[in-house]
């Protein structure tokens, strides 16, 4: 059965979408950008801030659903800049070590939803 996962400590979409589905034992999470969910507020100050305030949403989430980093098993990385791609990682490194990392890649595109310089998506196995 399909259940939404919805949680305020993350933001909430902005547009026609969930913030992550739960179906099947699996749970998948849209793309989080660096926005604070309790101001609305777009993280701008730097990319390491920015990717860790998309980490922590992406962690609200999985908490909503009862999980936790350790169980994702796919994450993917859109960045503006690949120039930014040591830093992010350094940050999202922090989330998981070595014998739990997931299956990733990191992709530069042109642009992002509100212009933000990083957005990560992920699928975690309950």
């Amino acid at each position: 059965m399909k259940k939404i996962i919805k949680t305020p400590d993350a933001p909430m979409p902005i547009g026609p979408y969930n913030q992550a589905v739960y179906v099947n034992n699996t749970l998948y999470v849209s793309g989080q950008i660096p926005m604070n969910p309790a101001t609305n507020a777009l993280i701008t100050s730097g990319i390491k801030e920015a990717t860790n305030q998309v980490m922590k949403n992406l962690s609200a989430i999985l908490s909503a659903a009862g999980l936790s980093f350790d169980k994702v098993v796919k994450v993917s990385i859109f960045i503006k800049d690949m120039e930014n791609f040591s830093e992010i990682n350094e940050v999202y490194a922090s989330y998981f070590s070595d014998d739990i990392a997931p299956a990733r890649e990191t992709v530069q595109v042109a642009k992002l939803p509100l212009d933000v310089s990083v957005e990560i998506s992920l699928i975690a196995v309950g």
